[in-house]
């Protein structure tokens, strides 16, 4: 019996393996900018070239279906969400079609979306002036100013009142944010949800706590987030009504919830899984990797979703350190030997420059602990992340990098339909 054929949109050489342990054969579509050789061994056909070009990447993935008919469309990353929902309508393979995808990816389309179908509503608007943008404030209390489309809190920003509203109409400008939404400030307990689904049966894996310490980026994840019976009922039971409000039939979903007075309410929803390694969080927490579990479905065809057992606790906390060079790293090696550690991740080095974080990824780096318990892996994580002294000195201003030098520089197009 052949193996099943399928395309991997980008991928690392740590998820191509789970496939490739499967039997699965994989064709792998990845830029060459993001392009890691060790991912090679694990494909039987390698294409390097921008598969955000529309154009181009439905014409080869036609072709290549035409020859060796693929089974499945996979992708963990963001950017390609819609690219796969796009060949999956186009050439009518199983999975979440365009529509899906899109409205996922649009941020803007799936709050209207919610709204309509009375799901959490959320006021929002599109790009508006900054008299308008200051009304809306007025009205609701604060917003939030957010790109239609990205991940990773990139061009997020928080405004609290009326006094805000001047010099964050500067940013937006000087940032380049571009086409944006504005919506009412959410305020209460941030989760989010892990969820599998198959055959438009939707299954909660996890639900993750999180720290922000009140930014948009955050700061710390822990599986099982603290939730009572009664509050983790109504999460999952939303987060089930969303995904069925957006049409997702398969695979991964991560849907980022605020918990408010008024009841859980969708902050942003994706076909895929969180990142900040939640992944691991959740396979430490359960057994479940949510990585492999595409490439199960994909391989064995009576696939069913696994049922999570809580079996402790796991949390991942992110290194903090001020803006400015490194002049002195140290404390890694005992944090690294410490009770619990199972990753310890430390990105920059002595003199290295380093910038006031925009995103997820300007984040130096992060430790992430097992324990018995929640509670007692956000404890051992915080207290790990503590004994690691990141030293900076202030260097001169430079000019700030733009939206669009970060996306340059992440070899990312946010909507490769515009």
């Amino acid at each position: 019996m052949a193996h099943p054929h399928i395309l991997v949109l980008a991928g690392n050489a740590r998820i191509l393996e789970k496939a490739a342990n499967l039997g699965l054969r994989v064709t792998n579509f990845e830029k060459p900018g993001t392009f890691d050789p060790q991912v090679a061994q694990y494909c039987s056909q390698l294409h390097l070239f921008d598969f955000q070009d529309i154009r181009l990447v439905t014409e080869l993935a036609r072709t290549l279906h035409s020859v060796a008919p693929f089974s499945r469309i996979i992708t963990h990353s963001e950017i390609g969400q819609v690219i796969s929902g796009h060949l999956n309508t186009t050439l009518g393979l199983p999975g979440n079609g365009l529509e899906v995808t899109r409205t996922l990816h649009n941020k803007l389309a799936l709050r209207e979306l919610l709204n309509d179908k009375g799901l959490g509503p959320v006021p929002a608007a599109r790009r508006t002036t900054r008299e308008e943008l200051r009304a809306f404030v007025s009205e609701h209390g604060g917003a939030v100013v957010k790109p239609l489309m990205g991940s990773g809190s990139l061009g997020v920003r928080k405004i609290r009142s009326v006094d805000e509203v001047a010099e964050t109409w500067e940013w937006i400008d000087s940032y380049g944010v571009g086409d944006f939404m504005i919506e009412a400030l959410l305020t209460g307990e941030e989760l989010s949800v892990e969820t599998f689904s198959h055959a438009g049966r939707h299954t909660v894996l996890a639900i993750t706590g999180k720290d922000t310490k009140d930014g948009v980026i955050e700061q710390g994840h822990v599986v099982p987030a603290p939730l009572g019976e009664r509050d983790t009922t109504a999460v999952r039971e939303f987060t089930c009504a969303v995904l069925d409000g957006v049409g997702l039939v398969d695979g991964v979903a991560h849907t980022e919830i605020m918990l408010t007075a008024r009841g859980p309410r969708v902050i942003e929803s994706h076909s895929r899984a969180g990142g900040d390694r939640i992944s691991k969080l959740v396979e430490l927490a359960t057994g479940i990797d949510l990585e492999a579990l595409p490439f199960r479905m994909a391989a064995d065809p009576g696939f069913t979703v696994p049922a999570p057992r809580l079996r402790g606790g796991a949390a991942v906390q992110f290194l903090d350190v001020a803006p400015g060079r490194i002049t002195e790293v140290s404390g890694v090696d005992s944090a690294r030997a410490a009770d619990g550690v199972v990753e310890l991740s430390v990105r920059a080095e002595v003199g290295d420059v380093v910038r006031p974080a925009q995103w997820s990824d300007d984040r130096p780096g992060y430790v992430l602990v097992q324990a018995p318990t929640g509670a007692e892996a956000v404890r051992r994580v915080r207290e790990v992340a503590a004994s690691i002294v990141m030293r900076t000195t202030p260097v001169a201003d430079e000019p700030a990098p733009t939206m669009g030098d970060v996306l340059a520089e992440a070899h990312e197009a946010l909507d490769p339909f515009a």
